[in-house]
């Protein structure tokens, strides 16, 4: 079988990781893999060296004719819902390429976002070619069928999962942690953040609530990693609100296991526009206690008080709170980590998740 992933976006996040991992399980299971993607994008370099095939196209005028004939030469085409730019969405556009030039591929967008803006058609583009969706939460499964109407039948909830024997904590990694991320002697507790600098991903909360905290915990610590527009935005947020000793920026990271090593507590402070993010399944595996929004599939993940904390979104003295009582209860804290593990061994380990990927793309190319 000829798997396409489509990835239309020049960045890098977990969605891009995740897409490099999955090409790289299923060549490893002897599946053909063609990567269609722009040009120098982030995908395309991390696939260079490995036996996956490369189609590449300009971001900036995408030709129908690469499309064609990359995907009439697939069998599958999974194609991960980003944002529209301008009146270019890549799902409408390959269920375009796939019914004009009469092709058999099956299209099958992946989403784990819900953006209340997005059209029917980045899901369910074109009624007359063969199409099926994926969802990586129970919450946006729902969601696409309530909201957009889309015939649960064409709707599969697969959880992306998380790779549990590189998520384990070891005193090798702990001892690199050190390296990577050096802090001040007498930082506690130490808070990691790891995410895109976007105004949705909330760490201008974070940093208000941090700064809430300081009055309790002066030595407190955060650890601001990733990359992103609003990078000096939140520098200066930084400076206006006296933290330049509490947060340190690291730059996005391959590695993020190093980063769950080094802190006492994950903060996932997002405001807006969540699936499930990997973050919270990863460190969840490093036994690493997380707080994290109600916020769309989040809930599935993190009960409150048994493998996280869960909170309101937007409310930066109720993240502060959260942030005190965790750190004051170190058992808490231990019994968090024992459970978030055992959850994430029982649910979400990611071999299993990739190869149902695998199976569910073997059966509707049989049976659609």
């Amino acid at each position: 079988m000829q798997i396409c992933f489509i990835e239309d976006t020049p960045l890098h996040g977990g969605t891009q990781i995740w897409v490099a991992e999955a090409i790289r399980y299923a060549l490893a299971q002897g599946e053909n893999v063609t990567l269609l993607a722009p040009e120098n994008s982030w995908i395309v370099e991390q696939m260079r060296n490995t036996k996956a095939q490369i189609a590449s196209y300009s971001w900036d005028d995408v030709e129908e004719k690469i499309w064609i004939d990359t995907l009439k030469n697939c069998d599958i085409a999974l194609c991960t819902v980003h944002p529209p730019r301008g009146d270019f969405h890549c799902v409408p556009f390959a269920a375009k390429v796939i019914h004009d030039a009469n092709l058999e591929t099956v299209l099958i967008p992946k989403t784990g976002t819900i953006v209340p803006d997005y059209k029917r058609e980045f899901y369910q583009p074109n009624e007359n070619i063969r199409s099926a969706v994926i969802a990586i939460a129970k919450f946006t499964q729902r969601y696409l069928i309530e909201h957009y109407k889309i015939s649960a039948e064409k709707v599969h909830l697969i959880y992306q999962g998380v790779d549990l024997s590189r998520f384990s904590s070891s005193p090798e990694t702990q001892a690199e942690a050190q390296k990577c991320y050096p802090l001040p002697d007498n930082a506690a507790p130490i808070l990691g953040c790891i995410g895109s600098f976007e105004e949705r991903k909330g760490q201008a909360l974070l940093l208000k609530a941090l700064s809430l905290a300081k009055k309790t915990l002066p030595h407190i610590h955060l650890l601001l990693v990733g990359d992103g527009v609003d990078e000096d935005k939140l520098r200066k947020l930084v400076k206006e609100l006296g933290l330049e000793q509490n947060v340190s920026f690291y730059p996005f990271t391959t590695q993020p296991e190093l980063l769950f090593e080094r802190v006492d507590m994950v903060i996932l402070p997002s405001i807006a526009k969540e699936g499930l993010p990997n973050v919270l399944l990863e460190s969840m595996s490093m036994g690493t206690p997380v707080i994290a929004p109600d916020l769309g599939g989040i809930p599935e993940v993190i009960i409150d008080g048994e493998t996280g904390i869960l909170l309101p979104v937007s409310d930066a003295i109720l993240l502060r709170n959260a942030i005190l009582h965790l750190w004051q209860n170190p058992a808490l804290r231990q019994k968090m980590s024992i459970n978030a593990l055992r959850f994430v061994q029982n649910n979400f380990d990611k071999k299993n998740q990739f190869a149902r990927f695998l199976k569910f793309f073997h059966q509707v190319n049989t049976t659609l």
